[in-house]
């Protein structure tokens, strides 16, 4: 870690890495840092109240992708391993050279998929949160889908609340007003190019192929009414996957951060299993 850094001290600051300028936020702690890939169009404060639910001591990890929250856009389109790439520039960076634990909800997931089989002597433990394999997973509801092709959630939050509970299902069904509450959290809603760029990299995706080989010990936590990414899609990565631990819970799509307080102590449990 930087050294400018002392425990409980929380740093952000834009870095520069492989051609990106990246927003990342860092709380300072101890042991094995913790690193959060966030989902499609989300900034880094939308993790808010799951990073208030983990242990105050632990390093935490956050960051904009390139054309959300407050980093600037990508001057070109990019995939997966670039991105998982980049991140692991900005690591070294910080100064974090040692492993990590990685954890990415919905498109994060893929992200964080990526990194761990594309540095597997960097990335200790998995936690895949409301995610799949890309573009072999088994699809949401067109309709539901439909409503995710463009970023206007994150700029109407009004209209945000009013597909909540179609869009997220668990949570967001008995109370919508959670996601109005979540997206307010939100600096800068991000760019239409920067949307479009991180819909296309997880248009050409799929790690279906490659879970055999991420050796990682992994959580998978996963909704029983999400219907972005149907439960199928968890089942699918458990299977696959050689090390992993299922958690299955009532919610939906985003009650990583809507149920924090339940979803919190499980992460912290599984970081520090033997």
């Amino acid at each position: 870690m930087s050294a400018s850094l002392t425990p409980g001290m929380t740093e952000e600051r834009l870095i520069s890495g492989l051609g990106q300028k990246i927003r990342v936020k860092v709380r300072r702690g101890s042991g094995v840092p913790l690193v959060l890939c966030n989902g499609i169009g989300a900034s880094l404060e939308v993790l808010d109240p799951l990073v208030a639910q983990l242990d105050p001591d632990t390093t935490v990890v956050r960051f904009d992708v390139p054309g959300t929250g407050a980093s600037p856009d990508s001057a070109m389109p990019y995939g997966f391993p670039y991105l998982a790439a980049v991140l692991g520039r900005l690591l070294k960076k910080l100064g974090i050279r040692d492993m990590v634990d990685v954890l990415g909800v919905s498109w994060g997931g893929a992200l964080a998929q990526q990194f761990a089989f594309q540095h597997p002597h960097r990335c200790r433990r998995l936690i895949l949160v409301s995610t799949g394999t890309g573009l072999m997973m088994v699809p949401g509801r067109p309709r539901v889908l439909a409503k995710m092709v463009t970023p206007r959630r994150f700029i109407d939050h009004n209209y945000a609340a009013a597909i909540a509970g179609d869009l997220y299902g668990g949570t967001a069904r008995t109370d919508p007003s959670l996601v109005n509450h979540l997206f307010d959290r939100q600096r800068m809603a991000g760019s239409r190019v920067g949307y479009l760029h991180q819909l296309l990299a997880g248009s050409v995706w799929a790690s279906i192929f490659a879970l055999p080989l991420i050796r990682q010990q992994t959580l998978i936590i996963a909704g029983l009414d999400d219907p972005v990414v149907p439960l199928a899609n968890a089942r699918i990565l458990h299977r696959l996957l050689p090390h992993s631990t299922l958690h299955l819970h009532a919610g939906g799509h985003i009650d990583l951060v809507a149920n924090a307080a339940e979803l919190g102590p499980v992460i912290e449990m599984f970081r520090k299993r033997q």
